[in-house]
């Protein structure tokens, strides 16, 4: 059985992957930040079958990553996403820098999914798929990055960065990197009833590209649907 590592799983696309996965059969271990809130979260594994284990996970607390490394052991990790991001509408002004939430933004998007890598390298390697896939944004891509929303831009192309240079560094362990834009979703931090791809659509896109990562594909940066992102 193939097993799934997911961040930011309690709602949203984190939910819809987890879903997915479990759908298709796999063992997904669910993290998020606060499990006694994750209502929904809680009913997908409840009606599981046992494929969905929640776990305890802030990615910007480095004392929390450590206690999910201790409590995963050496346990196998087929594939790890890190999924879990945060957008703050106060830090899309042009006028004003607020280097708080810069710092907060640039610590959740860009350093805890490497934080999260590194802590499961050796689960990764034990696993059989080893492919570690990033959700980034298109809004990560210098060449197309437009006005506002400073902090989230600069956090995705730091991830997109990172990300890229694991790609290199980890191909002797055999371990694959994906970095994904999930397109436009409807989600609580992406656009809304406004946005045109479904938390759904865009996990299947998700799951598909990363079934379909290989040596010659890792560390390319592409969307939900498989195209090619210009960095």
């Amino acid at each position: 059985m193939t097993t799934v590592l997911i961040t930011g799983t309690n709602r949203g696309l984190g939910l819809a992957l987890t879903r997915r996965y479990a759908v298709e059969g796999a063992e997904v271990i669910a993290c998020c930040r606060d499990p006694a809130k994750a209502h929904a979260l809680k009913e997908l594994a409840a009606s599981s079958r046992g494929r969905v284990r929640i776990m305890q996970l802030d990615v910007a607390d480095e004392a929390s990553i450590a206690s999910l490394k201790l409590a995963l052991g050496d346990q196998p990790i087929d594939i790890l996403i890190n999924n879990a991001g945060m957008s703050d509408p106060s830090a899309r002004s042009a006028d004003r820098i607020e280097a708080e939430t810069w710092m907060t933004t640039l610590r959740v998007n860009a350093l805890g999914p490497m934080l999260v890598a590194h802590a499961l390298r050796d689960n990764l390697r034990r696993g059989s798929h080893k492919k570690l896939a990033a959700i980034s944004s298109n809004r990560g891509s210098t060449s197309r990055a437009g006005g506002g929303n400073y902090a989230y831009q600069a956090s995705k192309a730091a991830l997109n960065n990172g990300m890229r240079a694991l790609s290199r560094d980890w191909a002797s362990d055999g371990i694959l990197v994906g970095i994904l834009h999930p397109g436009w979703v409807r989600t609580d931090m992406g656009g809304g009833e406004v946005a045109f791809v479904s938390a759904e659509e865009s996990a299947r896109g998700l799951i598909r590209r990363i079934a379909e990562l290989m040596p010659t594909t890792s560390g390319a940066f592409q969307d939900y649907r498989g195209v090619a992102i210009r960095w």
